[in-house]
């Protein structure tokens, strides 16, 4: 009885009980296969009497093992190397392991999916019994060859068998899902029988590896999985605190190859997801990108701004609005009297020249009416309303006050890029390699997508454009020169207009360790 307070048969019955419970893993699930092919009120039976079969070849298996490995008498020599049974079985054995757990643990690694296509037809219980008292009789070969592997006590052996079977099937069903939900387990205690499969071979090779070692790795593996796992939760329960959208928009980024840069304090996660695949294109990731994003954009981020509104003021003489129209190239225009909040309506730049040609006033009939929205309302609302109306939509503030106007264009930028009109500059110009130059009415979120950052857009932040951004991180004007660094990127004033940021100048800095 003094093996009742050694500490490492207890240690050796605890490691052997988990390996049994994941080595029957696999039984458990093809039984659950083969008794799903029974009628419903059958099918727990036959679960139950599978796993009793399991239990008493592995019971029997074990007996005849442990009597053969007492059989020290060497039966031949390899340079002056003896063997004896013993050897011979605990070589075999060995083997065996490594060649399953390797073949196991390419299968999952490889991905490798086995689909079940049997019919529903229900079978007959006598045949189902028969494949399962064959299948326990395959899978119980491996869980008897690792119990002889890690502890020499056939009683320990036994109740491990014994401890490990009732578990298994008071928690078959809890049991199997914990698994298929944690492959890394799996993986873990694969790699288990790898090293129990080495300790075979090397002690039928005359080599004693003590049993401590094997205990030890195997419980330091077992503390870091529990970490991981630990580590595992606490990022999904963090995880799901983001917004469902944020997520599905970084899931089919990731599989489309997206290139954005990792924050700072992180390195880029490198998966079989995030590699770049050769069928999309930049562009197209950046479209994809826009749309999904689209619905959580503010109207301020697509509109086109008040200082850059053309509109057509009424007050004025012929000759000016003529000049005006000639000059701009827009089929829409909205006309005031005055000033621009005085709109009286929306006007189509052909209907003012033909008026203007015939030397006519502008009249209610050329006028419609014109449709304004608030700034709060959304970029979606904006967009089924101009589906409508095709025309331009006028956003205004919570006082009335006309501060943007948006149309067709703005919305298919926000979501594909810039379209430069005719007497417009594009705002994002390449100067160099990893440097740009970048007007301060540049939308961020496409700039963003330019310079593979994250670190531009928040969404507690009230501004839509670089100037905004510039002077939100300044806290004021900034002098002509001044630079800020932002995520790896630095950030220079080349033109102040009119007490705002015309252009900025923006280019990567090197680390400083590439430069050593």
């Amino acid at each position: 009885m003094e093996w009742l307070f050694d500490p490492n048969i207890w240690v050796g019955l605890f490691a052997l009980i988990v390996l049994e419970i994941v080595l029957g893993i696999d039984n458990l699930i093809f039984i659950a296969i083969l008794a799903d092919k029974l009628a419903p009120e059958q099918r727990d039976k036959a679960r139950l009497i599978g796993l009793s079969l399991a239990m008493i070849m592995r019971l029997g298996l074990l007996s005849v093992m442990s009597w053969l490995v007492t059989l020290t008498e060497p039966l031949f020599h390899i340079a002056s190397q003896p063997f004896s049974g013993r050897d011979l079985i605990l070589l075999l054995g060995g083997l065996f392991l490594l060649f399953k757990a390797t073949t196991e643990l390419h299968e999952r690694v490889e991905g490798k999916v086995h689909v079940h296509t049997g019919n529903r037809e229900y079978a007959s219980f006598g045949a189902v019994v028969a494949q399962i008292v064959v299948l326990d009789a395959v899978f119980s070969l491996d869980a008897v060859i690792t119990a002889v592997g890690m502890v020499e006590q056939l009683g320990v052996m036994m109740a491990a068998v014994v401890i490990s079977m009732a578990v298994m099937v008071l928690a078959s069903k809890p049991l199997t899902r914990f698994v298929n939900a944690h492959p890394t387990v799996v993986v873990l205690c694969l790699s288990f029988l790898l090293m129990v499969g080495l300790s075979l071979i090397a002690e039928g090779l005359g080599f004693h590896i003590p049993k401590g070692y094997l205990y030890a790795a195997i419980g330091f593996s077992v503390v870091i999985e529990f970490l991981n796992q630990l580590a595992r939760r606490n990022f999904l329960r963090k995880d799901a605190h983001m917004p469902l959208r944020d997520r599905t928009a970084d899931t089919v980024l990731r599989l489309l190859g997206s290139k954005k840069r990792a924050t700072a304090g992180e390195e880029p996660e490198e998966t079989s997801d995030t590699v770049e695949l050769p069928a999309f294109e930049e562009q197209e990731r950046n479209m994809v990108s826009g749309v999904l994003s689209l619905s959580q954009r503010s109207i301020r981020s697509v509109m086109t701004n008040r200082s850059d509104i053309s509109w057509i003021d009424l007050d004025q003489d012929s000759a000016t609005i003529q000049g005006q129209l000639l000059e701009t190239p827009h089929s829409f225009f909205p006309v005031s009297r005055g000033q621009l909040d005085n709109v009286v309506g929306i006007v189509r730049a052909k209907d003012l020249v033909a008026c203007l040609a015939a030397g006519q006033e502008i009249t209610d009939e050329y006028v419609r009416a014109p449709i304004i929205m608030p700034e709060a309302g959304g970029v979606l609302k904006v967009m089924e309303t101009l589906k409508r109306s095709r025309q331009l939509v006028l956003i205004a503030d919570e006082y009335g006050t006309i501060v943007g106007l948006v149309t067709p264009i703005d919305i298919l930028e926000a979501i594909a890029g810039e379209f430069p009109d005719e007497d417009e500059q594009p705002e994002v110009q390449v100067e160099g390699p990893g440097r740009w130059r970048v007007a301060g009415s540049a939308d961020l979120h496409h700039l963003q997508q330019v310079l593979e950052t994250d670190a531009l857009v928040s969404e507690t932040d009230d501004y839509a454009s670089l100037g905004g951004f510039m002077l939100e991180q300044f806290g004021a004007l900034p002098e002509l020169g001044q630079a800020i660094e932002v995520d790896g990127l630095r950030f220079e004033v080349a033109e102040l207009l009119e007490r705002r940021i015309a252009t900025v100048l923006i280019s990567r800095v090197e680390p400083q360790g590439d430069n050593a």
